[in-house]
């Protein structure tokens, strides 16, 4: 987790609302919990949140569930994931959605210290392997990545100060679907060119949005990665490795095999979020998929 900090900005308690409490959200209201601060979990449905954390049920599609937030609060994250790729859903969330909060949050004449949007590494259209940074244009090749360029818009003309956090491939607890790929065969190695992926651990997103919503002077713009973009190959070998399986090369490749996919080549840096403080529980694929296989090898 995070270093710890002495900067009064960060002092527990902040009153917080994590809107979109899903895979991400709902470990970001245990950590800041954990850290003190009072935290409220935004859902339309009721979910298994921490004991510490207070539900809210809304809908940040209807404005008039939003109408009676939380009062005072010091910071907000906005966490919500759409549950369907598609151009009506990517806007519903990415766009609207978060149009419809900041809204409320001025109706109520709230004055947040911070708001965060979770945002993604989609949003870069490279894909030759170059390295891409905060400072790298964002030119995606997926018009549903547009919708979220649009919401990182829409906070940067926002009344308050705000915060993205472009986060690259999630993984962890759960989500396993890459160890059992290699683990039952449906796995292939790529031929070509390396293509290099890239990933952060739920873990760390969780640590790494608590980090910036309570951190004095935090820029407007970070990328959320580890420090290992590494070839799909390399990751595939290595798991290979740890499960005792082999891999059969890509010209066996089968459907739904797990090969490369175009607008998916790029290296992501996080220097920005290492000169922040921030240091990693997960630093590359190894530790974090390490303690999947642990994990697995404990379950009964």
């Amino acid at each position: 987790m995070a270093e710890p900090q002495t900067d009064p900005f960060a002092r527990p308690p902040w009153r917080v609302l994590i809107a979109g409490c899903g895979y991400v959200g709902t470990e970001l209201g245990r950590v800041l919990a954990a850290a003190g601060h009072q935290v409220w979990g935004l859902r339309r449905r009721s979910a298994a949140l921490s004991p510490a954390v207070t539900p809210w049920p809304a809908d940040l599609a209807d404005p008039a569930t939003l109408r009676d937030l939380p009062p005072r609060l010091d910071g907000v994250v906005y966490a919500a994931a759409a549950d369907r790729s598609d151009d009506a859903a990517y806007a519903a969330i990415y766009h609207h959605g978060l149009a419809h909060l900041l809204d409320a949050l001025v109706a109520q004449g709230q004055r947040p210290r911070r708001v965060v949007f979770v945002s993604s590494t989609s949003v870069y259209g490279q894909e030759h392997g170059e390295w891409v940074d905060e400072d790298s244009p964002a030119e995606p090749e997926r018009a549903l990545s547009r919708h979220l360029l649009a919401g990182e818009a829409l906070l940067g003309h926002a009344p308050f100060p705000g915060t993205v956090v472009r986060l690259s491939g999630i993984y962890g607890p759960g989500r396993t679907r890459l160890i059992e790929q290699v683990r039952s065969g449906a796995a292939r190695l790529q031929e070509g060119p390396p293509a290099f992926t890239n990933r952060i651990h739920r873990d760390d997103c969780a640590g790494l949005l608590a980090h910036l919503l309570t951190r004095a002077g935090a820029q407007p713009l970070y990328l959320g990665s580890d420090s290992d973009p590494a070839p799909h190959n390399d990751v595939l070998l290595w798991l290979a490795t740890q499960l005792g399986c082999e891999l059969a090369p890509a010209s066996d490749a089968t459907p739904g095999s797990t090969l490369h996919r175009s607008g998916q080549n790029k290296r992501c840096s996080n220097r920005r979020i290492l000169a922040s403080g921030y240091r990693l529980l997960y630093p590359t694929f190894r530790e974090g998929y390490g303690a999947l296989l642990q994990g697995l090898d404990a379950a009964p």
